[in-house]
């Protein structure tokens, strides 16, 4: 168990350099990105550096490890799924109101779900998280740079988006043990009161 718990810190670490890497260098790699990747980067910096979206990925993957087997690889598939149909929704710019109250709205939600130690049913669980999903892509879509090719922008975020949910995943098996149990509890509180000041935000 302890060298299971160094991974996962070791893990987590290396994601939250990422993220950092990706926030500081994130407009030469956009910018590159629509000469060289035909816009890859630029999906793949957009949930990386979108703090409302960054968390509730993360959250989703720390729920899924929470509520185990089979919800561990079931939601952080699904949602990556049902937000690509959500980004081809966006970048056909279909209108789609409260976008940003919705994305708010999922970090809280799935944050109270960790923090408050929820277990719905999966069907539950799994309906929550696709809802969800479909409104963060959307705002990737909607938000795609003009000269990026959109197959090559939506691999970018879906990919951002499973690393994201790995992360998840890897601090929320912390869970097993009395005092990862705490962190991970106290982590999911940290979203939901995100998501307020978020939410906040959005209204």
């Amino acid at each position: 168990m302890t060298d299971q718990i160094r991974w996962t810190q070791y893990f987590c670490l290396a994601c939250a350099t990422s993220a950092a890497l990706g926030i500081i260098i994130e407009p030469a790699w956009a910018h590159s990105s629509e000469e060289t990747l035909g816009g890859f980067w630029s999906g793949f910096l957009h949930p990386v550096t979108g703090f409302d979206h960054l968390i509730a990925m993360v959250g989703v993957g720390i729920w899924g490890a929470f509520l185990g087997v089979p919800a561990i690889w079931l939601l952080p598939v699904i949602f990556p799924l049902v937000m690509a149909m959500g980004g081809v929704i966006g970048i056909t710019g279909v209108p789609m109101p409260s976008v940003e109250t919705w994305i708010a709205a999922s970090a809280v939600a799935i944050g109270l779900g960790i923090s408050l130690a929820l277990r719905p049913p999966l069907s539950v669980a799994i309906l929550i998280v696709a809802v969800f999903a479909i409104f963060h892509g959307y705002a990737h879509g909607a938000e795609m740079p003009h000269t990026a090719n959109p197959l090559a922008y939506a691999v970018g975020f879906v990919l951002a988006t499973g690393a994201l949910h790995l992360c998840g995943i890897a601090f929320g098996l912390l869970e097993r043990n009395s005092a990862g149990r705490i962190a991970v509890r106290a982590a999911g509180g940290v979203i939901a009161m995100l998501g307020v000041g978020f939410l906040a935000g959005a209204l």
